[in-house]
């Protein structure tokens, strides 16, 4: 067997406050920075987790998604692994005795590159035709629990304790979302960059606060790298970057509350 090789994305958070209208559009100036010229492309994303957590607590999260323009649903199993002092080939190491390694076709591996933090995150997509009655409406809970465990891999049905811990989660899994965000796709030093806006509940659960995420994907490490530090560098001149990494799947879950959900076969 062998270790997985990791594409790299580099994600950097910006200033709502700087970098959005009182629409909560992008500002002119950004777009012109990422030669934007394309219209923004909405998404709606949910999570399926338990109140407890279980299913990011294993390091893995349940993610559906549908993109304007795209007539199936998305469905990603995503395994992540915290990386320490930059030691991507020890926690390729580890995910390869955990199964995942360089021969397995399924998975994907990846190296998320924040403004300090980098995470592996090894994902198992799943394109799924979906009938709704919008052209991006999601599942309910029920057919999104029923679609997870029939879709879901073996690794993330083997993982916890006992058989079929997948399966006997999903079971129990709660909706957490949906999020109705957008994508603008512009370009900065040749290479493409997307520019997301995430509305989700704040953290009073009164109104909303924007996540604002610039990224880009590179196969090199050196480009991440050095892509990292001079796109930083530059969005730092124009006072729109956060000093700060994303946590937009924690953030979620946290401010999607269990409580204000319907207890339909959850816990």
């Amino acid at each position: 067997m062998s270790k997985m090789t990791p594409d790299y994305e580099v994600r950097l958070q910006l200033d709502p406050a700087a970098v959005l209208n009182s629409d909560h559009e992008l500002e002119s100036g950004v777009l012109e920075f990422f030669k934007v010229s394309e219209k923004a492309l909405q998404m709606n994303v949910q999570f399926l987790d338990k109140c407890s957590k279980d299913i990011y607590n294993a390091g893995w999260c349940v993610r559906i998604r549908k993109v304007e323009e795209k007539s199936h649903l998305e469905l990603t199993y995503k395994k992540r692994y915290d990386i320490d002092n930059g030691n991507i080939d020890e926690v390729l190491a580890r995910a390869e005795k955990d199964g995942f390694h360089g021969g397995d076709t399924k998975y994907e591996a990846q190296v998320e590159w924040g403004y300090t933090k980098q995470t592996l995150s090894i994902s198992r997509e799943k394109q799924v035709s979906h009938s709704g009655k919008t052209e991006l409406e999601l599942p309910g809970p029920s057919d999104s629990r029923k679609m997870a465990i029939k879709e879901e891999p073996d690794k993330f049905d083997d993982w916890g304790p006992g058989d079929d811990w997948g399966t006997k989660t999903l079971a129990k899994a709660r909706v957490f979302g949906p999020v109705l965000a957008k994508r603008w796709i512009g370009e900065w030093n040749d290479i493409k960059v997307y520019i997301e806006v995430w509305p989700i509940p704040d953290a009073e659960g009164t109104g909303t606060e924007y996540i604002v995420e610039a990224s880009f994907k590179t196969d090199s490490y050196k480009t991440a790298s050095a892509g990292r530090i001079n796109l930083t560098s530059q969005l730092q001149a124009h006072d729109w970057v956060l000093a700060e990494d994303s946590l937009k799947t924690k953030l979620i879950l946290e401010r999607y509350s269990c409580s204000d959900m319907t207890a339909e076969n959850g816990d």
